[in-house]
């Protein structure tokens, strides 16, 4: 199969490269370094056509491809990092669920905030006794009136120290067909934003305390009986966060290979030393290995949701490849890759979380093993 990017896609790569390196490059370092979630970027990437690439234009989106995404956030971490950050905001994890499946009426409410950079929204899914285990969670939707009474906590949601609007996962009954979805919006009644905690890579996130915080039936995004289809819009999420491990660990890549191009030790330029030309050729055959695993998983999901076995092998290739690579571009740079005024320690320490964000590894392996084997495996322990 031939994964080339087409001419349209290359000049839609190009247009982006342009405005990154006019109007992002230059402060990548700072954006890296701050905690704050960069709503002037936001703002720009929406004039640019780049939130909501993947929605239909009747929702506000762009009408394009998961791969014309791919290709969004691959070409602005090329030049900022943190920005690609940004468009996967606008593009998956929890909006691209919402976009999927939300009411005409919840999206003409929401999705112009959301897609003009003037919203952003969290998912809150795991919880303090809930993490790969996802539906051991016990937040819980119940019937109150006309409307919904949410109770439960949510911890390690990535952007809820500034979201507007949180996508979460609750219980309306018991078992797995008891799980759902609900939309709250920051300073509802009864929800608190607990205080900000800071991950390795410098992210922030905080603990979500909801004490009868009531919603409105029009505040439920998919009721009881959904939760398989929250894991099916999961696996586009995972396709975000595999592009953006492996554009950082490029990135990486690039500063380390021109350093080792200029740098002199013993005489000698780095590139010229053997042992340097084995580490940059693995990194090269392991970079451009996970790009054709997430072309793939990308390309094959054009007619619908993505394969939840391609999405788990692209994001596995990914993690692995973005961190490994980014650790030796450190190694290769020395102390200037370990230091803060270079963006290859961020990059390290980004990618090392993304190994767990979205599906761990040892989840991926799971799930990778149930095609190959063509057979469900529980993983808690038999009932006695």
């Amino acid at each position: 199969m031939n994964f080339a990017l087409t001419q349209e896609q290359q000049v839609f790569a190009e247009s982006i490269a342009r405005f990154a390196r006019d109007q992002l490059a230059d402060g990548a370092l700072a954006r890296a370094h701050s905690a704050a979630y960069p709503w002037d970027v936001a703002r720009a990437l929406a004039r640019q056509g780049l939130m909501g690439i993947t929605m239909p234009e009747a929702d506000g989106g762009q009408g394009g491809s998961l791969m014309d995404a791919v290709i969004a956030i691959q070409t602005l971490a090329r030049y900022c990092p943190k920005s690609a950050d940004v468009c996967q905001a606008g593009n998956f994890g929890p909006i691209r669920t919402f976009a999927e499946y939300a009411s005409a009426e919840q999206k003409a409410r929401f999705l112009p905030g959301l897609l003009g950079g003037e919203m952003l929204m969290s998912l809150g899914m795991s919880e303090p006794d809930a993490g790969s285990a996802v539906t051991d969670l016990k937040t819980v939707a119940r019937r109150d009136g006309d409307g919904w009474v949410i109770d439960g906590s949510k911890v390690f949601s990535t952007h809820s120290p500034e979201a507007t609007l949180f996508l979460v996962y609750v219980r309306f009954g018991p078992g797995v067909g008891g799980i759902g979805s609900v939309l709250i919006e920051r300073g509802t009644p009864g929800l608190t934003v607990g205080r900000p905690s800071a991950f390795m890579s410098g992210e922030q996130w905080c603990q979500l305390y909801f004490e009868n915080c009531r919603i409105p039936d029009a505040n439920v995004l998919l009721g009881p009986g959904g939760f398989k289809k929250q894991i099916q819009g999961f696996n586009v999420e995972r396709i975000g966060n595999a592009s953006r491990s492996l554009a950082v660990g490029r990135y990486a890549f690039e500063q380390a290979r021109a350093h080792a191009k200029v740098r002199e030790q013993f005489g000698r330029r780095l590139c010229e030393f053997q042992g340097l030309q084995w580490k940059f050729a693995e990194m090269a055959v392991k970079l451009d290995a996970a790009q054709m695993l997430l072309y793939r998983a990308a390309t094959n999901a054009d007619d619908g949701l993505p394969s939840a076995y391609e999405t788990s092998v692209a994001k596995y290739a990914c993690n692995t490849a973005g961190f490994e690579v980014a650790n030796e571009s450190l190694q290769v740079m020395g102390a200037l890759g370990y230091s803060q005024e270079s963006l290859v320690e961020y990059c390290v320490r980004r990618t090392r979380g993304w190994m767990i964000a979205g599906g761990s590894l040892e989840i991926l392996k799971n799930r990778i093993a149930e095609d190959v084997f063509e057979e469900r495996f529980d993983q808690r322990p038999p009932r006695g």
